[in-house]
């Protein structure tokens, strides 16, 4: 294909680089004259390793010319600009709503479908609210009629970013139709990752969910270190044997966006965590503020429910995990709690939550702890749902899934755990999820 890129930065140069290596012809595009420069004498506008020798190959070969502004034909133009902080710690669009202004002047030329693909990391709504409008404000044509647009982040680390660029753990589309989706995914046809199709407002959310975890993680493991360190530990070998831990530690294991933690091990260990980094004076901030936004959600839930104006409620699920009878520091029963005291009506079903099989610490808890619950209690989930208005899905069931697909279509369904997958919002607000 012929590409225009915008922006001859870490993220420009070596796409245009590796663009050219795979045989299509790479047109680089940037104000300053010296990075023009650099690409067509052979070398690297930034350091990176390999970069220059793929430059200098790309230009012996044909396909890879840098020019200030951009000419001729081209059927995708690539935004690479940067995205950098304003005073207010805002993202400034400043780079990439120019880039645009100049793709739209662009296109305007154009008689053939173009699509401009953006690289640069925006915030979720950037490409419908800023850079379509401006794409068709500058070339007087629509968006997904005469022209293409995708939001494609890239996910390469400086030092490594042409290893990164071949060897991706996979490639995002945020695709405005199938039409646009299609030519960028030519760009990749040749590099062996998965392809992922989705809509622009995910692909931008993508990027910044990857770079705010990576702050996490690199945060939370100092974390750790300073404690272990503190405790004559070191903190290395503990944070080695953690990452063996590919089911749960390392894993998709926990991250998925629902409700509140709960149990006789997380709270309770954080806690105990916490209280050790006090008597050595350390202050573990990331840690510490896991149990006050573990708290917040329990009322994101309790808001999802008070907007709905309804007063009779049914909790499908008391206990804080599928699979368990086990209700000590649920998180359902501290919604229920908080539901209670602002006088709503609750009926709650919990198959494995039954007053006749529960033994032990569970049944001291349930008679000692909350009586009044467990009075609340219903042996179906149509007798829980019978009178009630709104139908609150707490944890995971098969059961839950089968019987709701009867359940009166009037009801309100709040969805905590995702527990009807395929469901979404819908326009009479019959259903909504906690995270989606």
């Amino acid at each position: 294909m012929r590409i225009n890129i915008y922006g001859l930065g870490y993220v420009g140069s070596v796409s245009a680089a590796c663009l050219a290596s795979e045989g299509h012809r790479v047109r680089g595009i940037d104000i300053d004259r010296d990075k023009v420069d650099s690409i067509n004498n052979g070398f690297g506008p930034v350091i990176e390793p390999g970069l220059s020798e793929l430059i200098k190959a790309g230009r012996a070969a044909g396909n890879l010319c840098a020019e200030s502004a951009a000419a001729g034909d081209a059927d995708v133009s690539m935004i690479c600009v940067g995205t950098p902080s304003a005073d207010n710690g805002s993202l400034s669009l400043e780079y990439v709503l120019r880039a645009a202004a100049q793709v739209g002047d662009f296109i305007k030329q154009q008689s053939a479908y173009h699509v401009v693909s953006l690289r640069s990391t925006v915030l979720p709504g950037t490409m419908n609210q800023h850079i379509i409008p401006t794409l068709e404000r500058h070339s007087g044509k629509q968006a997904g009629r005469d022209f293409g647009v995708c939001m494609n982040p890239e996910f390469l680390r400086e030092g490594t970013s042409i290893k990164d660029y071949f060897n991706p753990p996979f490639t995002v589309i945020g695709q405005l139709d199938a039409r646009s989706g299609d030519v960028v995914a030519g760009l990749y046809s040749t590099i062996e990752a998965p392809v992922i199709r989705t809509d622009l407002g995910v692909a931008e959310m993508v990027k910044y969910a990857g770079n705010a975890y990576h702050a996490l993680k690199i945060t939370f493991a100092n974390e750790i270190g300073n404690l272990a360190k503190r405790l004559g530990i070191d903190g290395t070998q503990v944070m080695k044997i953690f990452c063996r831990d590919d089911k749960l530690n390392c894993s998709p294991a926990y991250l998925q966006p629902g409700f509140a933690f709960g149990g006789s091990c997380l709270p309770k260990d954080l806690r105990a965590l916490l209280y050790k980094a006090r008597e050595v004076d350390l202050e573990p901030a990331v840690l510490r503020s896991i149990l006050a936004s573990n708290d917040r959600q329990v009322e994101e839930g309790y808001n999802l429910i008070r907007k709905t104006g309804k007063k009779n409620i049914a909790m499908l699920g008391l206990s804080f995990k599928p699979n368990t009878d086990d209700l000590r520091e649920s998180p359902i029963a501290e919604l229920v709690e908080m539901l209670i005291g602002k006088g709503y009506q609750i009926a709650i079903y919990d198959h494995e939550v039954s007053l006749a099989r529960l033994r032990g610490a569970n049944r001291r808890y349930i008679e000692h702890v909350i009586p009044h619950i467990s009075s609340l209690m219903k042996d179906s989930i149509e007798s829980a749902v019978a009178c009630s208005d709104v139908i609150v899905i707490a944890k995971h069931s098969p059961e839950f899934v089968e019987k709701l697909k009867h359940v009166d279509g009037n009801k309100l369904v709040i969805d905590l755990v995702r527990a009807l997958p395929h469901r979404t919002g819908d326009a009479a607000g019959r259903y909504e999820g906690i995270c989606w």
